[in-house]
């Protein structure tokens, strides 16, 4: 093989383990269990972590009625479920408002759970991903790390 082909090997192997590492700023977790059992777990380990759930949002039965006027647009990925939990915590609150009062749009929070073929998946956007280089990194950074430890504590309780 002549360096050419093996560069161009090279960078369609980087350039393909890049398009399934995901994005960056979206932490992402699955397990093998029922969407309603996940979203309960979910929401406690939130709740034991300091974070109130305020509202939890079945939308993928909002989205079923429209089935019939989407028609063949509707639902292609063939998810099965899809629930989001929206939480806060009145000290993160606080604190984003008194370090960058203009990132006070990441309260509240959420993470969206899907469900197919026997896994749920939940998807949090991670806000360090919009507060880089914000005086108010490092708190969000707190919050992440306590999110993400919550939904692990969450899946892997099973």
């Amino acid at each position: 093989m002549n360096l050419s082909k093996f560069l161009l090997a090279v960078a369609l192997f980087a350039f393909s383990f890049a398009a399934l590492a995901g994005n960056p700023a979206v932490y992402e977790k699955s397990a093998k269990l029922p969407l309603v059992k996940a979203v309960k777990l979910v929401s406690q380990k939130l709740d034991d972590a300091g974070y109130a759930v305020v509202d939890e949002l079945a939308i993928s039965e909002n989205l079923k009625r429209m089935a019939k006027k989407w028609g063949e647009d509707y639902n292609r990925n063939q998810l099965e479920g899809i629930t989001s939990l929206v939480f806060c915590s009145g000290w993160y609150v606080n604190q984003v408002s008194n370090l960058d009062p203009a990132l006070l749009g990441l309260c509240p929070l959420h993470v969206t759970l899907t469900h197919k073929a026997g896994v749920t998946t939940v998807l949090f956007n991670r806000p360090t991903a919009i507060a880089a280089g914000s005086p108010a990194e490092k708190v969000l950074r707190e919050v992440e790390d306590e999110v993400t430890q919550a939904i692990e504590a969450a899946l892997n309780a099973k």
